[in-house]
């Protein structure tokens, strides 16, 4: 898996530095500036995890070392607490750099939209998801805002969903997301799958990554 995450990494990198190299044109890009925004939930009133907040903590040091403003948040606790951090993370991309989206927690699907779940989220129903989590098409909406030229996006979120044990979809780990251009999306395993939070200090997936 190492190898394979580390070969569509390079290769977007290239694509889209070569893009960029082709449009440096625009007085108000700033190739040079990348900012991260990383985001580890762990303590749940409904199923606790083990592991999303080493993993953040490994995450935002690592992309401290090569260079990354990084946005570090642990435990955000509500719905207005994820929406807070993401717009300030879309507030601090600037036009031309290089913005990166992490998070690890608890995510769901729902009529194939992706959610984020804060820790203090209380869902009973597939109707309460979007007024209790976060759409990861937020995210995008940001970096779109933005208009920077290279995002990434990692979602550690495909771990068991303690919430829709009673529902009627029944929808396991993360729908599939169709990027737009100049978007890398990476997920901990395939769409409609479920990834082991790990046993370890850190989850499988932020471990090899």
């Amino acid at each position: 898996m190492r190898q394979t995450i580390i070969y569509l990494i390079i290769l977007f990198l290239l694509q889209a530095l070569s893009a960029a190299a082709q449009e440096n044109d625009d007085p108000t890009s700033n190739p040079n500036q990348k900012v991260a925004l990383v985001i580890g939930n762990s303590n749940y009133m409904n199923g606790p995890l083990l592991n999303p907040v080493n993993d953040a903590r490994a995450m935002a040091a690592a992309l401290r070392e090569t260079g990354f403003e990084v946005l570090e948040y642990i435990n955000l606790n509500t719905f207005a607490d994820m929406k807070r951090a993401i717009r300030e993370f879309g507030r601090q991309i600037q036009n031309g750099g290089v913005g990166l989206f992490y998070y690890a927690g608890h995510g769901m699907q729902v009529n194939g939209k992706n959610y984020l779940i804060p820790t203090e989220a209380e869902i009973y129903a597939e109707e309460e998801v979007e007024y209790e989590a976060v759409d990861v098409g937020f995210v995008l909406v940001q970096m779109e805002i933005a208009r920077n030229r290279m995002n990434i996006i990692i979602l550690d979120a495909c771990r068991n969903n303690p919430f829709a044990r009673t529902w009627r979809s029944g929808a396991t780990g993360l729908a599939f997301i169709n990027a737009p251009a100049g978007t890398l999306i990476a997920y901990a395993t395939a769409p409609g799958s479920i990834a082991s939070d790990g046993t370890g200090e850190n989850g499988l997936y932020t471990e090899e990554l």
